[in-house]
């Protein structure tokens, strides 16, 4: 596999991972449900899917 080739597949996973937490969290915020992240600070914090579709970037 060229370097060309092994970039092309990172980018099409990336895509594929961003693809899917976005759906996760739209079908959660459907819901009403929470999530649990892990902050900056390694705090444990439960927070609404709703407000974590805000903080990441679209996917197009």
């Amino acid at each position: 596999m060229s370097d060309k080739d092994a970039q092309i597949l990172t980018e099409k996973l990336q895509y594929g991972l961003a693809l899917a937490e976005r759906r996760m969290l739209e079908e959660k915020a459907l819901h009403g449900q929470d999530i649990v992240i892990c902050n900056a600070d390694d705090t444990i914090e439960r927070i609404p899917a709703s407000e974590a579709i805000k903080k990441i970037p679209s996917v197009q």
